[in-house]
């Protein structure tokens, strides 16, 4: 026998939940920079809630600066004074570029954690949380770049160019750094897990790095290499960080860096929205 349907009928606690819903205006929709703002502040948060984050921009350029200055410098410059002054500026391109690759294992831990797909219920610009973030990763280029530079000094490095020419020396090299990590969110998005991505990352960099004029002078490299150095954009970024701190670099030199910025920003900014829009 089938029983007759009830009614329901909202009692005195749902018509008051119904009463504070409905009462007053939704709050208005963020604009695009709030949110942005606002996931570049959540970057912070994550570093204050897991500290170990820090490791690879408070330890690892220590050890690349001690590391490399005490071994090389001897056999390289026969001191290791006057191979400081050659090498801190492309150690300090180095520590920040290893660095960027961090940019696409974020993006890839919230994709395999399902964050995203909260970010895409929010009533929020659709490239904020990828903006955000790499505005966020800014702070830490600069707290790498500030570990070496703080280090460099302590062990005996001197700019001639002053704290002025250290200031743009280390707003380049995160500039150049922001546009390289939409490389690494776009591969981000393409690999299946983080450690793809970290394994990915570092292959491209390793070589960008050391097949440059960080180390060594190119003139001292076979010809073929001499070549492929100084085509490598890394090489032309560590030429202007040691013009802008010597006080010699060109407007040339620190516009070819600004460029490439700008190119990689192009290209892989908007591939990073397609394929985050289309991600499942």
């Amino acid at each position: 026998m089938t029983m007759p349907a009830r009614s329901v009928r909202p009692g005195p606690a749902d018509g008051a939940i119904h009463a504070v819903l409905s009462s007053g205006q939704r709050p208005p929709r963020a604009s695009a920079l709030s949110a942005c703002l606002t996931f570049g502040w959540r970057g912070m948060l994550k570093i204050k809630h897991v500290p170990e984050q820090l490791l690879d921009v408070t330890v690892t350029p220590v050890l690349f600066t001690l590391m490399f200055t005490y071994i090389f410098g001897g056999a390289v410059a026969g001191s290791t004074a006057d191979y400081l002054q050659f090498f801190l500026p492309g150690n300090l391109v180095m520590t920040v570029m290893f660095t960027t690759v961090y940019a696409g294992v974020a993006l890839n831990t919230d994709i395999t954690k399902g964050v995203v797909d909260r970010f895409r219920s929010l009533p929020i610009s659709r490239p904020a949380p990828l903006v955000g973030a790499v505005l966020g990763d800014g702070v830490r280029y600069l707290l790498a770049s500030s570990v070496v530079m703080v280090l460099g000094f302590a062990l005996g490095y001197r700019a001639a160019a002053g704290a002025l020419g250290v200031a743009e020396a280390l707003l380049l090299v995160v500039v150049f750094a922001c546009g390289l990590a939409w490389v690494f969110t776009t591969v981000g998005l393409v690999m299946r897990s983080p450690n793809a991505v970290m394994n990915t990352g570092f292959t491209v960099i390793f070589p960008l790095t050391f097949l440059s004029n960080t180390f060594v002078e190119p003139t001292t490299l076979p010809s073929w290499l001499e070549t492929f150095v100084n085509l490598n954009p890394i090489s032309h970024l560590v030429t202007a960080e040691r013009g802008l701190m010597d006080g010699t670099a060109t407007v040339g030199q620190v516009g070819g860096v600004l460029a490439s910025a700008a190119a990689l920003t192009a290209v892989f900014a908007p591939l990073t929205v397609y394929l985050y829009r289309r991600k499942n």
